[in-house]
């Protein structure tokens, strides 16, 4: 299910020819010594020539792995309900900048789309834009294509987004390689399985203090590689390792913090708020990192290049990045956060209208693989950043009677559907 959580099992062998960014990687250690975790992920998913995301990138069915809107609607539409809700909540801004991290296929966006073309109404006097920050040249393609009908063109007019299109519903849609170059504004932030695949540092703590495992050649195998520990602290140990840490092997992911800490910032100054949906552990955890191949669990040192490779989110750290800036809501369990958007009305609705057993079934085994606790229920968490009015009014502490009570988070407490 999806990129399964840390600990199932599965083997999958590298096809013949796959073993260019392999030897990119023998050449750079045999160079300058072993490298951190960190960067091995780095050239194995970003590499401009061999790396994963920029040569295959294999979302779906026929690719690596399955995400939650492969899976079902309900779950993109449930979503777009929430930034509706939050977007309502904060006195509807007339302009609404809808940024999403990592889109993959652009099925998430898609069903967002559909749920706002629903709701055209309620937005009639908003300035609505899509803004999707993505690296992947191929992933970009395939994103025009289901978001704009094939109708996107490069933009070399605009220093910052490198392709624009039109939605098929009218929206204007801009394509980013990083956050920083998209325009400021009031923004919605959107980050589904997008954390997990940012590049991890791994320390482990030994009777002579912390140490980073680090990736070598493997000095018996020429052609594999092998996990070390560095001789003595390197600088990622000194500046990563909290005082207060109890476990004795640590994740973690400094990129991560960069972003959230960009998100914050952000929406301290322009307003907005951020959703965060993938699997983690709130500070628990310790060795998570995998690699996924024709969903099944992979070798992380096999074959670099052909396989997804991903770690569990530490939402603590999140917590700790954003550095009050905003307001945090979360982790909270995927399957709570749904029930509370309303998916099992949704799900009411949509099999009453389904004339067909095939997609009555379809339906229920969606529904089970995204609640179910044992597939995606469970492993998956949603986090939020809020402007901190949105959950206390600037001056309750001086006149607590004063002020209306502010509406619920959607998802994060529970709808009283009326």
């Amino acid at each position: 299910a999806a990129r399964l959580c840390s600990g199932a099992g599965g083997e999958a062998e590298a096809a013949d020819g796959d073993g260019a960014m392999l030897r990119h990687l023998a050449r750079k250690l045999r160079a300058s010594g072993p490298i951190t975790v960190a960067e091995y992920m780095r050239e194995a998913l970003t590499n401009p020539g061999q790396g994963y995301y920029t040569r295959r990138g294999g979302v779906g069915e026929s690719g690596d792995f399955i995400t939650s809107p492969e899976i079902s609607q309900v779950f993109g539409e449930l979503i777009g309900i929430w930034y509706i809700s939050e977007w309502m909540a904060m006195g509807k801004p007339n302009t609404f900048q809808l940024v999403e991290l990592g889109p993959g296929r652009g099925t998430l966006t898609d069903d967002i789309l559909r749920v706002f073309n629903q709701l055209a109404s309620v937005l009639s006097k908003c300035d609505v834009s899509v803004h999707l920050v993505e690296v992947s040249p191929k992933l970009s393609e395939i994103q025009a294509s289901m978001l704009t009908g094939g109708k996107a063109q490069p933009n070399p007019e605009d220093k910052s987004a490198y392709m624009k299109g039109v939605s098929k519903t009218g929206i204007p849609i801009f394509w980013y390689r990083d956050i920083q170059d998209v325009p400021p504004g009031y923004s919605f932030y959107l980050a589904h399985e997008f954390f997990d695949a940012l590049p991890i540092h791994k320390f482990q703590r030994t009777e002579k203090g912390w140490r980073e495992v680090l990736v070598d050649i493997d000095p018996e195998a020429p052609d594999q590689l092998r996990f070390v520990l560095s001789p003595s602290r390197t600088p990622a140990t000194q500046n990563f390792i909290q005082p207060e840490e109890t476990r004795d092997h640590v994740e973690v992911c400094p990129e991560a913090g960069v972003i959230v800490q960009r998100l914050a910032s952000r929406i301290e100054k322009d307003g907005g708020a951020a959703l965060v949906a993938d699997y983690g552990h709130d500070g628990t955890k310790t060795d998570t990192f995998r690699g996924f191949r024709n969903h099944k669990l992979h070798d992380v040192l096999s074959a670099p290049g052909t396989a997804d490779l991903t770690a569990d989110v530490d939402f603590s750290y999140l917590r700790k990045m954003a550095q009050g800036r905003t307001a945090t809501l979360g982790p909270i369990k995927q399957r709570e956060f749904l029930k509370n958007m309303g998916i099992d009305l949704r799900l009411q609705v949509l099999l009453q209208n389904s004339g067909d057993t095939a997609t009555r079934e379809q339906l229920l085994h969606s529904y089970d693989m995204l609640m179910n606790p044992e597939k995606m229920g469970d492993c998956f968490n949603f986090f939020a950043l809020l402007p901190h009015h949105r959950l206390v009014h600037p001056d309750k502490k001086d006149k607590p009677e004063s002020k209306s009570p502010l509406p619920p988070v959607a998802g994060f407490n529970e709808l009283l559907l009326k």
